[in-house]
């Protein structure tokens, strides 16, 4: 081999060997890790919504640690923390924003107009001023709405199923929770195809609460709010159990306490499905363009000891159809 060549040669594998790190380097970058600040009023950081998010994600092939991480900012039911929360996770620059409950996505659509927001627990999106409209969210914006208020008639529909004698039922608002506002105007708008009067009434405190109790008679009913102030529905459970007045819960954390019956979406299953929001928004999806799904995983419960103690024979029909029977 003529020297020439063996120069040539030479040349040409120093080129290799100084192009394979640049190579070996390139192939080791690592993909995108995305930071996803979670804001919830909840008592602890692993919400079933969250842990039915982190699910749902890795479901989406997002897998924590190497795809995505979590920024978690939970207030411990405090209303006022709520808003420094969600401009904090803004401080910490995370890429999507998952948002439990009304008051947390009305915060964090507050803090920022850029990060997009994902809500779960919200009873009516549009009630809650945070979409024009669910099927076009318009701005940062959209998740999954539980349907409270859609679900109003379906839970009348429950509560005369097992106390078909009931003709009044009281229906509370928080004039500051435009859920519960909407969802005691449909009651009064669908009570008469059960054949019921609605006493609706507007409560903010425990005294508007017993005062609003205190118009009960014999044999009427409860339609409890679904409100992130649990101590509301939590006076009316306690009313129904001691005095006997049949209620439908909004959720089944209330039939872990007592209550006779509940009917609506599972917070887990809610986190599930808006992981697949989630994944598309990280992969470049808007959610202005991204329609605000309704809640898909509806749970009904009953507890049968309490129908028990309430003299309530549930029709076996109602239990065969339910998702949890308490006994």
């Amino acid at each position: 081999m003529t020297r020439t060549r063996r120069l040539a040669v030479l040349g040409l594998l120093l080129l290799a060997v100084a192009a394979f790190p640049l190579a070996e380097a390139r192939g080791q970058q690592p993909a995108k890790r995305y930071r996803i600040g979670v804001l919830n009023t909840s008592l602890a950081s692993n919400a079933p919504m969250v842990e039915g998010l982190k699910t749902g994600l890795k479901q989406q092939g997002l897998l924590e640690g190497r795809d995505v991480s979590y920024v978690i900012r939970f207030t411990r039911g405090k209303e006022q923390a709520v808003a420094p929360a969600a401009e904090e996770l803004v401080r910490e620059k995370v890429d999507l924003i998952f948002a439990n409950g009304a008051a947390a996505a009305q915060a964090a659509k507050a803090a920022t107009a850029t990060i997009p927001i994902v809500f779960t627990l919200v009873s009516d999106p549009v009630a809650a001023g945070l979409v024009k409209d669910l099927a076009l969210p318009g701005a940062n914006v959209t998740g999954v709405s539980a349907m409270t208020t859609e679900l109003v008639p379906k839970r009348l529909e429950i509560l005369k199923s097992v106390a078909p004698g009931v003709r009044r039922v009281l229906v509370v608002a928080h004039p500051d929770d435009p859920g519960s506002v909407a969802a005691q105007k449909k009651a009064q708008e669908v009570a008469a195809q059960f054949g019921v009067e609605v006493l609706a009434r507007s409560v903010r405190n425990a005294a508007d609460v017993q005062q609003a109790l205190r118009e009960l008679k014999p044999g009427d009913g409860m339609l409890p709010p679904d409100l992130p102030r649990l101590e509301i529905p939590g006076q009316m459970l306690e009313a129904s159990l001691a005095q006997k007045f049949p209620a439908v819960f909004p959720t089944t954390l209330w039939i872990q306490q007592g209550a006779l019956a509940s009917y609506g979406s599972d917070p887990y299953w809610e986190g599930v499905q808006a992981a697949s929001l989630v994944a598309r928004i990280l992969k470049g999806a808007r959610p202005r363009d991204l329609a605000v799904e309704g809640a898909t995983k509806l749970t009904l419960a009953i507890n049968q000891e309490t129908a028990k103690s309430l003299g309530i024979t549930v029709p076996e029909a109602l239990l065969k159809r339910a998702d949890r029977v308490v006994e």
